[in-house]
């Protein structure tokens, strides 16, 4: 048996864009993908701390070390440039493995640069 558990988190990014006209995704900078180890094409849900708003998309990379934030195709509809959001990933792991497995929880400040990396919830 598999449960979905929390793999990683951006907590309180800054949304820096909203592209109505993309394809869909959220852009996000390279630096933070890897701070909290996502992957491009990987399904990330997005809850908006401004409007309650909470919905599903994918990643796409974004250039390193800009900050960037994007929402983009219907997603940007669900948030304001400067709203705070709270990027969520999830795996699936055995018992054994949640039982054992520490999520990476990156703390981001008012502009969008590192101020913490924990290994907790």
């Amino acid at each position: 048996m598999t449960i979905e558990m929390l793999y990683s988190k951006l907590h309180r990014a800054a949304v820096t864009d909203a592209n109505l006209n993309y394809v869909g995704s959220i852009t996000i900078d390279r630096e933070l993908m890897d701070a909290a180890k996502l992957r491009v094409g990987q399904k990330v849900d997005i809850v908006n701390v401004n409007n309650g708003e909470r919905f599903s998309t994918y990643v796409i990379e974004g250039e390193r070390g800009k900050r960037d934030i994007c929402l983009n195709g219907a997603a940007a509809r669900k948030a304001e440039i400067g709203d705070r959001i709270i990027i969520i990933a999830y795996a699936s792991m055995t018992l054994d493995e949640a039982d054992r497995f520490k999520p990476n929880v990156v703390l981001l400040n008012e502009s969008n640069e590192i101020d913490g990396v924990k290994d907790y919830v």
